[in-house]
């Protein structure tokens, strides 16, 4: 009797109308039985899937491709955020890049002296400026050779943020600085004290940038108790600790 009703229904539509109604098509073929005709039911299936898969597909390439890229230009920007705001020093590895240009791109330590050298640029400062700011250095050189130069800074290696500890310590050297480095941490990275170490007498050398040397006491059994905890200095780069 279904069979009998549905092809009654059918029959009483336009042919037009059939063809263009998804949802009369599936009701129509549905199979409600084992009985039922299993090509209807295929056909049914085909509609749906013609009609929807698209769009999810769509989706998901559209979700695939955005994950894949957003991260990278994340990471790019920042990178370049973090390098703009860092003050070359002594020692530093710079990677300059000069579009189209591998002749003059290279990757070069900074001197001792805070120069470096560049075919075409010659010699120039580049301790005590920020990347951006010896990018655009470079560029106004190049100009007198190469038509809006296009160069690019990055600071490769980071060697001028360090701190020396020497004397009466488990071991003494060279080591790198954090941002928030005290004294009592660079004690702690080398290892603490040796035995008949001076506590009370140790002291911070600090270069200033009038180029004079200033020595600040940090007495560490006092500091320990709490006492003076202003000696607890935030160490900067270059900074001497000597434990005697």
């Amino acid at each position: 009797m279904l069979n009998s009703f549905n092809s009654d229904n059918q029959s009483a539509l336009p042919r037009d109308e059939l063809r263009t109604s998804p949802s009369l098509s599936i009701q129509a073929t549905a199979p409600t039985s084992m009985k039922g005709s299993w090509w209807q039911f295929c056909a049914a299936a085909t509609v749906v899937a013609v009609l929807f898969s698209p769009c999810r597909g769509q989706d998901k390439s559209k979700s695939l491709i955005s994950e894949s890229v957003t991260p990278q230009q994340s990471t790019a920007a920042s990178k370049k955020t973090a390098d703009e705001g860092f003050v070359i020093g002594p020692e530093d590895l710079l990677a300059i890049s000069v579009w189209k240009e591998p002749e003059i791109s290279r990757s070069i330590p900074v001197r001792s002296d805070g120069k470096i050298t560049l075919p075409l640029v010659g010699e120039l400062q580049a301790s005590g400026k920020t990347p951006h700011g010896l990018e655009l250095e470079i560029s106004a050189k190049l100009q007198s050779y190469i038509t809006e130069p296009e160069v690019t800074v990055i600071v490769q290696e980071i060697r001028s943020q360090r701190f020396n500890i020497l004397g009466q310590v488990s071991k003494p050297g060279s080591y790198q600085l954090s941002t928030s480095s005290t004294v009592l941490d660079a004690i702690a990275v080398a290892g603490g004290f040796r035995d008949f170490a001076k506590k009370k007498s140790i002291y911070v050398l600090r270069q200033s940038a009038d180029g004079t040397q200033e020595r600040l006491p940090f007495n560490y059994n006092e500091v320990i108790k709490g006492k003076n905890p202003e000696q607890n200095v935030k160490l900067k780069p270059r900074d001497t600790i000597v434990v005697r």
